[in-house]
């Protein structure tokens, strides 16, 4: 922990889009943020948000030795950054500089705490709908069984508890997120605007798939939480594994009966099966089909974070109008990876 009494923090990826909302989140708490970009057009939001930004990338770590000048030491390095499709050369690149990171602040007397981002894909999915029998959520005991984009992240985010020479760690899986420029969910917006040209929504998922999914604000602030939880007992978060989730889950067909009352489709929704493979019918699979019911107890008990916003479907106008908006000026991250097989 730092010996200053100021609490201060590095996020990576901070202009991504769960990176924007962890370096918002630390701000409001009163945290000197520091965020880390390789693009210049995102240097000036960053200010805005009044985080302090750093133009720079895991593979140029020039930027350290000017930190190191300034007498910046960090108490918590948080990584929000990860390239799906390349994972463990990028992973080893984030590792290397979070390493150099820390032996920097070692060198000052700190010893940072790595909160590092995976997924709660890494379980797989739910064997059950929503509606089934035996249905259980995972929890950060279940065991690991990825769906093959995500086997490498499954693997190497554990591989982080590996450099207690320099830093604790925590490894943390969120559950998709939504809010302003919507993400994944951007992609949900799209869908039901071609469904109200088309006059039916056509869903060729099972209507009880479990969408478990929580607002990007609330994900951010978990961050801070874990963060200003391990400041006066490093013990409970070192070595650990966090998910962070909402309290409830909702299903495809709440998200469906919410599309067709927001968009006015007249035709209602069409259920139906698709069992046809390809990167756009993966996508789509990944997006409504993908059944998982996330449990975050863990968290929730040590900490006392809980998430505060209402589900996807119960405020789909608001955020209709958020991702319009910034859709509009051609802002909105929507993520349109193709998902591997």
């Amino acid at each position: 922990m730092s010996p200053s009494t100021t609490k201060t923090v590095l996020v990576t990826g901070a202009n991504g889009y769960i990176g924007s909302a962890v370096t918002r989140s630390f701000v409001r708490a009163g945290w000197r943020t520091y965020g880390l970009t390789r693009k210049e057009s995102a240097i000036s939001t960053l200010a805005a948000q009044e985080a302090i930004p750093i133009l720079s990338s895991p593979s140029d770590t020039t930027f350290i030795s000017k930190l190191k000048d300034d007498n910046v030491t960090f108490d918590v390095l948080v990584s929000v950054t990860e390239d799906i499709n390349n994972y463990i050369p990028h992973y080893t690149a984030i590792i290397s500089m979070l390493r150099e990171l820390a032996l920097a602040c070692k060198e000052k007397g700190v010893r940072p705490l790595v909160l590092f981002t995976s997924g709660c894909k890494d379980y797989g999915m739910s064997p059950y709908l929503a509606d089934s029998p035996g249905l259980e959520p995972h929890t950060e005991e279940s065991p690991i069984n990825p769906p093959p984009f995500a086997a490498d992240r499954a693997k190497y985010s554990l591989k982080t508890f590996e450099h207690t020479d320099l830093f604790d760690a925590a490894v943390l899986r969120p559950t998709n997120v939504y809010g302003y420029d919507s993400s994944f969910y951007g992609f949900v917006f799209q869908f039901a605007e071609q469904a109200a040209e088309a006059g039916v929504l056509e869903i060729n998922e099972e209507k009880k798939t479990i969408l478990h999914s929580m607002h990007v604000d609330d994900c951010g602030d978990a961050y801070v939480a874990l963060a200003e939880h391990y400041l006066t007992k490093p013990r409970d978060v070192a070595g650990q594994v966090f998910n962070i989730s909402a309290s409830v889950y909702e299903t495809l067909e709440d998200i469906a009966a919410a599309l067709v009352k927001e968009y006015g489709i007249p035709g209602g929704v069409k259920w139906g099966k698709d069992d046809s493979e390809g990167p756009a019918t993966n996508f789509r699979r990944m997006v409504m089909g993908y059944s998982q019911w996330v449990g975050s107890e863990k968290i929730r008990k040590m900490t006392e974070w809980k998430d505060k916003r209402r589900l996807f479907s119960e405020d789909i106008d608001v955020h209709r109008r958020a991702y319009e908006v910034v859709a509009a000026k051609g802002q909105a991250k929507t993520q349109t990876l193709l998902i591997r097989k």
